[in-house]
């Protein structure tokens, strides 16, 4: 199943809690009244300004490492020799940059069922 930016938004909605500061009667008999759910509106802007961070940071030719995680890296092609598949016509494909990933061993291991 692949997650998407809403089931990202959910998860960091039912996932992230914040200290209540208000403490009324009601914590005693119920401590975990004592977090407060994340709005959703909130989430989602939070998780588009992370992605925007992460476009414009990209964009700007630097990379981005995330510890435990892993790498975006920004690479460069450079313009090659190339065929269309449909007429066999040789065209030049334009030099451009992409964005590779690289994995974290600690990820790599977690994804391999090995040690965590």
């Amino acid at each position: 199943m692949t997650l998407t930016k809403t089931g990202i938004i959910r998860k960091v909605r039912e996932e992230v809690r914040f200290k209540n500061k208000e403490k009324g009667p009601q914590l005693f008999l119920f401590p975990e009244m004592d977090c407060v759910l994340l709005n959703p509106k909130r989430a989602a802007e939070i998780v588009d300004h992370l992605f925007e961070i992460m476009k414009r940071t990209l964009a700007g030719g630097d990379d981005i490492f995330i510890r435990g995680f892993g790498k975006f890296r920004v690479q460069f092609k450079w313009s090659r020799p190339g065929r269309n598949p449909q007429t066999g016509e040789t065209i030049i494909i334009g030099s451009r940059r992409r964005v590779s990933f690289k994995t974290s061993p600690s990820l790599k291991e977690k994804l391999n069922g090995k040690r965590v």
